[in-house]
């Protein structure tokens, strides 16, 4: 449980407010939402302060008694109860009155107009379709498939190349620099049920649906972390189906796509990394997970052709490290209860080996 707080306390340090936007969609949409909380505010103010005021201006005085209550000892009382209901009025009443209707009709009307015209130009400034990749454009393409309860990023193109690899849970993208924008667009699908991708300082929420393609896209020039969620509930691990997006600048992100591009290296010469990859290849995890280079070609579960470049593990929950592998190769669910992949069983021998083979793969 201490690692879980841990990723948890990391994760609660990092802004997530939409009004602190770092890319162009996400700051349309923090000024639509400020105009609308200003609006409703407005709206807030004049009611309560209509409704205040008529409570204080016409609030009754002293109750008079009811004239059947009234004994002969109480015509005294009789008199100041004529004054006092004297003293009653009544609020003047405008039933029927047309310029108030015309008023309170043509109000929001006006304000329901403006909202709309402001929503369709935000509308217009976020769903941007997505080009064709051409040489020379800056811009990233990535297919984003939205699985239980993890990310697959296939990398498309960049700058007009092919890249044509995928890595899980971590997108890394391009950060502007030198006054030339890079943009990111991205392909959104699911294998399963409905997925929200969304990275509030980066855009807004943009739904993946089975049998569908969704689009969204980005940019920023402030290189760092930026962290989302899946915004739609699909299934027991829904909160913790984390998001991470490393900005990097331009020269570390082509660093980075240089690596990824390659395949696993060859076990060294350490006898217990061999046994291990040995090992890894002789269980049913090649069926789920693929390690380019090897015989591991499945497309089910997350590309572990470069784990350890990964800052974390099962998607955001805990951080990527020696033991906290061990710990998920020897049973996940205790990390990531209802998650698909099942404890094998390892002895202490086979479970070390394959996790040092797994510390090789960067």
């Amino acid at each position: 449980m201490i690692p879980l707080l841990m990723a948890s306390a990391v994760a609660s340090a990092q802004n997530v407010s939409i009004f602190d936007p770092a890319s162009p969609p996400a700051e349309s949409i923090r000024s639509l939402s400020v105009l609308v909380l200003a609006i409703t505010a407005f709206i807030f103010v004049v009611v309560e302060g209509i409704l205040l005021y008529s409570i204080f201006r016409f609030r009754r005085g002293c109750p008079h008694p009811h004239p059947l209550s009234r004994g002969p000892s109480d015509e005294t009382g009789a008199a100041a109860g004529e004054g006092t209901e004297a003293r009653e009025t009544e609020p003047p009443q405008v039933y029927g009155s047309k310029p108030i209707e015309i008023a309170w009709t043509a109000a929001p009307a006006l304000i329901v107009f403006v909202l709309v015209l402001v929503t369709a130009r935000t509308l217009w400034e976020v769903n941007v379709p997505p080009p064709q990749p051409r040489e020379g454009d800056n811009t990233l393409f990535v297919t984003v498939v939205g699985r239980q309860w993890w990310w697959e990023y296939t990398y498309d193109h960049y700058n007009g190349r092919e890249l044509g690899f995928t890595t899980a849970n971590e997108l890394h993208v391009p950060a502007g620099g030198d006054g030339v924008p890079r943009r990111v667009y991205l392909a959104l699908k699911s294998a399963d049920v409905c997925h929200s991708f969304w990275v509030p300082r980066l855009a807004g929420k943009t739904d993946l649906i089975p049998g569908r393609t969704n689009s969204m896209w980005f940019q920023t020039d402030r290189p760092g972390l930026y962290l989302g969620q899946c915004a739609e509930y699909c299934g027991t691990q829904h909160a913790n189906m984390l998001i991470r997006v490393v900005a990097e600048s331009p020269g570390d992100f082509e660093s980075w796509l240089e690596n990824e591009r390659k395949v696993a290296q060859p076990a060294t010469e350490d006898a217990s990394v061999s046994a291990g990859r040995s090992a890894f290849l002789a269980q049913s995890c090649i069926n789920c997970h693929r390690v380019r280079g090897t015989a591991a070609q499945g497309t089910y579960a997350p590309d572990l052709t470069h784990l350890m470049t990964r800052q974390t593990l099962a998607s955001g929950m805990v951080p990527n490290t020696p033991e906290n592998l061990q710990r998920w190769v020897a049973d996940p669910q205790p990390i990531k209860p209802g998650c698909l992949m099942p404890a094998f069983g390892l002895g202490d021998r086979e479970r070390d080996d394959i996790v040092r083979y797994l510390l090789t793969l960067r």
